[in-house]
């Protein structure tokens, strides 16, 4: 909170299924006082699009919802695409991967390839400097002074990276995250980029769309025969996620945060005021720390259900089956997550695998998680499952989740979040098992 210069910061952590930490730090509103508390609503971005996720999960396993099938079956209003000279054919699962060929925010791709060949650059050197480090340490033996020096580094980019206050984020010059027109339906909300050339052809290659999640919500709307925002709410009653909504101007939202950014003065002024009807499945939503913990659980529930012994038809099903949450959680070829450098994106999710190189290295564990970024927003939710003994699991007397659960959510835009989930999630991890043992 303090390095990043937030007024007002929410943190919930839940282990095994239940809520142990539950806090607000600083202010829901700086000008009247209004300090943060555990059931403060506030942004969550780009969560958004875990949970529309949920929903076209819950539409496919109940059949109504062909992954693979041309979204046109669907919103024959989205027009059929060519990518020079050709007819290609986008689809749900591409979309969820960000795999679909549809722009983001900003509409120049020559920038976007621009800005892309940077990061790219700028991971190769990454990894590069990581090797030599590693050839020089087996070279040596690991030396405490390469450990401090390791340390050091890691810290100065921390540093670096949340320095500034509310740092300017080159995204957040884009034109259309300040959009103050309210969009009636999700299908007149296509009229945004629907007729937008495609960056490159569908499965071809990676680009982070908000847009695409807002064709999906489309697709959505059609396979339910709901309104999407109707079969969204519906689907938070039914997760018990009462205090989960649409960000909605004009609605009266009890314990609703107010949103901040710096100016170019570096003093703290509310942020500008932007209409999020245009993007509710990628970055429309409002929540509490306590429902978001309600949603990692079920998930993880839903995952790890099938790995119990149904003790005498005690364990109810998870809200998904537990291959729904495993093909959602299984990385995806030829992409690629901003926020995690160890992590590929999935189904609307960045997922890190089990993996360890080295004898008494560095651990690398299972686990999901989703940032967000929004006009005066930054959010995390991460979902650390527990390793489970399959040969153990007949005899405990415990049931699913198992595992740790973090979210944060702050009212100040372009804060890194991730990081710091991580090693809560691992200070909470550690405690259980120390429990353990003892």
């Amino acid at each position: 909170q303090d390095e990043a210069g937030i007024p007002g910061i929410l943190v919930g952590v839940s282990v095994d299924g239940k809520e142990v930490w539950s806090e607000g730090l600083g202010y829901a509103d700086v000008e009247n006082r209004v300090v943060c508390k555990p059931e403060t609503i506030m942004r969550i971005a780009s969560i958004s699009k875990c949970l529309t996720m949920m929903a076209v999960a819950k539409l496919w396993e109940e059949g109504k919802l062909d992954l693979d099938a041309p979204v046109q079956k669907y919103v024959p209003e989205f027009p059929e695409k060519v990518y020079e000279g050709e007819k290609v054919t986008i689809t749900t699962r591409l979309l969820v991967s960000h795999l679909s060929g549809i722009r983001h925010y900003e509409k120049d791709i020559t920038k976007v390839k621009e800005e892309k060949e940077k990061a790219n650059r700028a991971l190769k050197l990454t990894k590069s400097h990581q090797d030599k480090e590693q050839k020089e340490k087996e070279g040596k033996g690991m030396e405490k002074t390469d450990c401090v020096k390791q340390k050091k580094e890691h810290d100065g980019e921390t540093k670096s990276r949340n320095s500034k206050p509310g740092r300017k984020d080159k995204e957040f010059e884009q034109e259309e995250y300040y959009l103050k027109e309210k969009f009636e339906s999700v299908i007149e909300s296509l009229k945004i980029f629907k007729n937008d050339p495609l960056f490159f052809k569908p499965g071809s290659q990676f680009l982070y769309s908000t847009y695409g999640f807002t064709l999906l919500s489309a697709v959505v709307e059609r396979a339910s025969g709901q309104k999407f925002t109707d079969y969204m709410l519906k689907m938070f009653r039914d997760l018990d996620m009462l205090s989960t909504v649409l960000d909605d101007n004009e609605a009266m939202i009890y314990n609703r945060a107010r949103c901040y950014v710096y100016n170019k003065k570096g003093r703290l002024v509310n942020a500008p005021y932007v209409d999020n009807s245009y993007k509710w499945a990628g970055g429309g939503f409002l929540s509490s720390v306590g429902d978001l913990l309600k949603f990692g659980n079920a998930l993880l529930y839903s995952y790890q259900a099938g790995q119990f012994k149904n003790r005498n038809d005690q364990l109810l099903p998870g809200y998904l089956k537990p291959g729904t949450v495993a093909m959602m959680w299984t990385p995806v070829p030829k992409t690629e997550v901003s926020w995690d450098r160890d992590g590929k994106y999935a189904m609307a999710w960045a997922v890190v695998e089990k993996n360890q190189q080295y004898g008494c290295c560095r651990q690398q564990r299972h686990y999901a998680s989703h940032t967000g970024g929004a006009v005066g927003a930054s959010s995390v939710l991460l979902i650390l499952p527990e390793e489970l003994d399959p040969e153990a699991l007949g005899t405990w007397p415990v049931a699913p989740p198992r595992g740790v659960i973090v979210t944060i959510i702050c009212n100040m835009q372009s804060v890194s979040l991730n990081s710091t989930a991580l090693k809560i999630a691992r200070e909470f991890d550690k405690e259980k098992r120390a429990q353990y043992t003892d």
